[in-house]
Formats: structure tokens, sequence, C-alpha cells
């Protein structure tokens, strides 16, 4: 019996020499600077925060939690929360989890997926100190699955955006975001690829992609560099069971910072259009048709009274370059193109049968129609949902000017500003707009929030578009 006593107590005195052991050489590796994430995770955390939405759903009684029935013996513990969600047998809901990230402490701006909030009654940020805010939805954009948040708080932390042209793969990366709804979480990795779309052949893809675990929850969360930089927002996974397979997928900053100006200024993206279609540049290609370049878009038609039209650029020519940024693919131009702003001038270079050229050009909106550089664009006849034209005489014998609401798509913010088909402008923050040249001046300069003056069947209604 002594004798395995003294066994057991030489079992434990060992047990806390090596427990002693062991944090003396952690002390000593931290002393001498090996490798660590938590320095920099320290600083960087803060901005990830927990993103919770509530949803109204179209059935009677049913709830749900990410996607699941919530079970019967769950559902009386919801009873006794009436001021937090509804009792059963009023309004259903579904309940979401999701991250996002601050870009902006000043401002209380929230990078996250347009999934996440997409339809959602309320949206609740956490902050990593447990802070709980209401945030308000500036702007949402499905095409590119960014969304942007506001919340008002003290003392946030914001994160830095890294340079994406300095990203490769292979780099050591950081993903950052709340999976299933635990709580925030850490997961580590590299670049796997850079480029990757078709994962929504109508979106506006160039993802990267990690084998950083990415996991249900994770969706608008950060993926950050060894300095702690932004260069992803995490959005995607490919799955079969919801849980990580090391194939993961974010929305690259560059994409990102060009999405949260349309939202900011708009609270939409309003694609610009060039007015051409494109393919790609392949080895056939190059072949058939000897265009003196092993890459880039290669126009196969252009749009009548479009910018390109009205720039120069024709058929089998091959943009290699727009404002600057270099073009290897037609997919690589359609998100350049569809993220700049109506109006905005451009430098094209492109080659036409094996000679190098530049030409300008002013991005038109959804029709593609716009004019020469060097002259005053044309204009769209799109506005926050609405499809407009100038009013012509005899469409209207009560109303001489004004414009023509042709459509308008639902959903949209001038849907819900209560713009419908046939009503007719004829103020901007009652002013007089005489047609879409006066309508265009008068709103370029305003903010989100317009107030129109509409003519519909006989009477005059005043209409706020934000």
């Amino acid at each position: 019996m002594m004798h395995q006593i003294s066994k057991l107590l030489l079992s434990a005195l060992t047990l806390v020499l090596w427990t002693t052991q062991v944090q003396a050489i952690s002390r000593e590796a931290q002393q001498q600077g090996l490798p660590s994430l938590a320095p920099m995770l320290a600083s960087v955390t803060p901005a990830v925060v927990n993103i919770r939405v509530t949803k109204t759903m179209p059935t009677s009684t049913r709830f749900y939690f990410e996607g699941n029935h919530l079970p019967d013996e769950v559902r009386r513990f919801f009873d006794d929360l009436p001021d937090v969600m509804p009792r059963i047998g009023r309004r259903p809901f579904a309940i979401g989890a999701g991250s996002g990230v601050i870009v902006d402490a000043q401002r209380g701006y929230v990078i996250t997926n347009h999934h996440v909030v997409n339809g959602a009654a309320s949206i609740t940020v956490q902050l990593s100190d447990n802070r709980t805010i209401e945030a308000k939805l500036i702007g949402s954009d499905a095409g590119t699955e960014v969304a942007l948040l506001q919340i008002v708080a003290d003392d946030l932390v914001e994160i830095e955006f890294a340079d994406i042209d300095s990203v490769q793969v292979g780099d050591f990366v950081v993903a950052i975001g709340n999976p299933f709804g635990i709580g925030q979480t850490v997961t580590s990795g590299i670049v796997s690829a850079l480029g990757r779309a078709g994962l929504n052949r109508n979106n506006y893809e160039d993802f990267i992609q990690t084998d950083a675990s990415i996991n249900l929850g994770n969706s608008g969360g950060a993926l950050v560099d060894m300095e702690g930089r932004l260069i992803g927002i995490n959005t995607a996974i490919i799955s079969g069971d919801g849980g990580s397979n090391g194939i993961g997928f974010a929305i690259p900053v560059d994409m990102v910072a060009a999405v949260m100006k349309h939202l900011e200024r708009d609270g939409e993206v309003r694609r610009g259009m060039l007015g051409v279609t494109i393919t790609d540049v392949t080895p056939d290609v190059v072949a058939a048709l000897a265009v003196g370049v092993e890459a880039g878009a290669m126009v196969t038609s252009v749009m009548s009274d479009s910018a390109a039209e009205t720039a120069g650029v024709q058929v089998s020519d091959v943009i290699v370059e727009i404002d600057g940024r270099s073009v290897t693919s037609s997919r690589e131009l359609r998100n350049l193109v569809g993220l700049m702003l109506h109006g905005q001038a451009v430098d094209l270079v492109l080659y036409r049968t094996g000679e190098r050229m530049s030409l300008q050009a002013t991005i038109g909106g959804v029709t593609g129609q716009a004019t020469a550089a060097e002259g005053r664009p044309a204009l769209s006849s799109e506005f926050r949902g609405a499809q407009l034209q100038s009013l012509q005489a005899e469409d209207d014998a009560r109303i001489s000017s004004g414009i023509e609401v042709l459509r308008v798509q639902a959903p949209s913010m001038a849907w819900s500003a209560g713009l419908r088909a046939g009503d007719v402008i004829i103020e901007v923050n009652r002013r007089p707009v005489d047609d879409l040249s006066a309508f265009s001046t008068a709103i370029e300069n305003l903010g989100r929030f317009i107030a129109l003056t509409v003519h519909r069947e006989g009477r005059r209604l005043l209409l706020f578009v934000s």
C-alpha cells in the first residue's frame, strides 16, 4: 500500500515538474519572439463583430433557427420573452447569425454579407466587449454579396485594408468570425487560389480561396494577413453538410471598397455599363485572328448609342486595360465596369489588328448609353430601380413636361418610396424638372434622401426616396 502511495506521489511530483517546465519553456519562447498570432489578433479581433438578425417568415406559426425547425420542447421557453421576440401564434420569424467587420470606426460602418441581412426585420451587432447595438442597413448588393451597416457607439476599432495586389497564393491568412453562432473564433490557413469565379454566374465574382476553416456563421467575417490587414470578407464555402472542407471563399477588399462607395452614396450599386459583349482571348482566338496579345477581353458586339460605340470601340478589339487596371479576361472587365460610377471618364487600352491603341469613354448606366469622354455624358434612364424617359407632349395632354416612369423594379428603393409605372415626375426637392437632363442635374449633388413631386391620375403626390 505504501509502495502504491509513494508511486502516486512520485507521479504527481513528476507532473508538477513537467508542467512547470512547459510553462517556463512557453515564457522563454515568448521572450525569444517565437511565432505567435496572439499579438496581431489582440489588435484585430475587436474589429470583428457578431451579427444576429430576425426575419419575418411567410408561414403561419412556425419558428426557425439557422434554417432548422425549432424543437417543440424548446418553444415554451419563448413564451417568457414577449419583448424580445413574438409569441407563438403571432408573426412567425427566423433567427440568423453571421459576422461583420468594422471598417470605419468614426462613422460606425460595418461590412457584412448581403445574404446575412437580406430581408432582415432587425439587425443586432455584438462587439468583442459584449456590447449589443442595433444596426441600420445603409445598403446591400446581391451581385457582390456585400452589405453596409451603421452603428452608433464609442471606442470602436476599425481594421486596415491590405493592398490586394500584394496578396499571393501561399500567403498565410487568418479567418475570424462567428461559426455556428457560438462566438468569435479564429482559424488559420493559406491563400489557396485567387480570382475564383463560377459559384453564381449572375454575380460579380473574383474570390480569394482559402483553406482556413470557414463554417456557417462565418459569413461576413474577416480574412486577414499576418499583419492584421483585411484582405477579404468571408462569404461562401463548398460543403455537402455545412461544415468546412477547406474550400472557403472571400470577397477581395478592392471589390469591397468599390461597393462601399456605391452603398454609402446611393444605398445600392448602380451598375456601370460599357455597352459591349465580350469573350476571353484563347489560344484559338490568337491563332485565328492574330490579335497581337495573349490575354484580354475580346469585343464580340457593340451596342448602339453606347459608351463603347461613342468612344470608337469596334468588334474584334481586345481590351487589355481600363482606367489603369489590367484586364486579362472578360470576367475581369465585367467586374471592373460593373462597379464604376455612371458618368465616370475612363481610359481604355486595347489591341486592334495587332496594334496597341488608347481610347476614352464615359461609363453609362443599365442601357450602356454615354457619349465620348470629351463631351457631356448622355443620361441613363435608370433611377434607383425605376426606368425613366423624358415625357413627350402627346404622352399626357394634362402635363407638358416632366419625366415619365416607364417601369419600377420590385423590390427597389424607387418601389419602396411608392413610385409606380405611369407616374410623371415634375419636381425634385420642389424644383421643376422638364426632362431627363434637368432631372440628372437636379439629383447630381443631392444626398440619398430626395423628395419627388409626382403627377398621378390627375393628382400631385410627394414621394420620398432614400
